[in-house]
């Protein structure tokens, strides 16, 4: 019973997912039209690492850019929604809604900075911090932990090793662990992020990220190799 109400949940908010995904990909781009009008012909378009603006561009510029990652986000979001299809792994069905839900995420996460950078545009007075940047993509990190759990070994998403594409065991305890690493990172990433000066924020981002990301290659590896002894 429990499971066929879980189910019927997921139905449900991959359908929701479904119907606004686009209006949240296009959302950068009906903000800069609204927002036309109230842009400067000169607005800052390049800042340094402490937000302080060093290169300036046209309207125009700003409306390629987003043009040119509004079609990024969109091919991202095809890309990761129809990896699936394209799988030669026999979980490929299964990891169907998981690469939607990151799909879904990673789009929205594009569409934030995006509508940043034309707010920053809009708002000459106001710096861009790169620690709001940074803080997101720790956000965005918790949420792929939070799912990496219960992504099926394939070939294309996940910590793809030779050992944990091979070894069904191996594959599930890594993302286990890189899960959890990747949750508790993330948020630790954002919530520093948010706190500290951007050079503070630049050394912490990297550093918790190459730890996140190395230590579940490494546990990968050793119980590869204990596995190899044993057998």
């Amino acid at each position: 019973m429990v499971p066929a109400i879980q189910n019927k949940k997921e139905i449900i908010m991959n359908m929701f997912m479904k119907k606004i995904i686009w209006l949240i990909i296009i959302a950068p781009a009906v903000y800069l039209a609204l927002a036309w009008t109230k842009l400067p012909e000169k607005m800052a378009m390049h800042f340094d690492l402490k937000g302080n603006v060093n290169g300036y561009g046209s309207k125009n510029d700003l409306l390629l850019i987003v043009l040119l990652l509004t079609l990024l986000n969109t091919g991202i979001y095809l890309l990761l929604t129809n990896l699936y299809r394209i799988d030669p792994k026999k979980y490929a069905a299964e990891n169907k809604s998981r690469f939607h839900r990151i799909a879904f995420a990673v789009s929205v996460f594009l569409s934030a900075i995006l509508c940043l950078v034309i707010y920053s545009g809009a708002h000459q007075d106001i710096k861009f911090s790169p620690r709001l940047v940074l803080a997101g993509v720790g956000l965005l990190f918790a949420f792929i932990g939070n799912y990496m759990h219960n992504i099926k070994p394939n070939y294309f998403a996940g910590i793809r090793l030779p050992w944990t594409l091979e070894n069904e065991e191996n594959w599930k305890k890594t993302h286990l662990l890189g899960g959890k690493l990747f949750f508790g990172g993330g948020l630790l990433i954002a919530v520093i992020c948010l706190l500290t000066p951007v050079i503070v924020s630049i050394a912490v981002f990297f550093t918790i990220t190459i730890i996140i990301t190395a230590i579940p290659c490494v546990y990968s590896y050793r119980l590869y190799k204990k596995q190899k002894v044993l057998n």
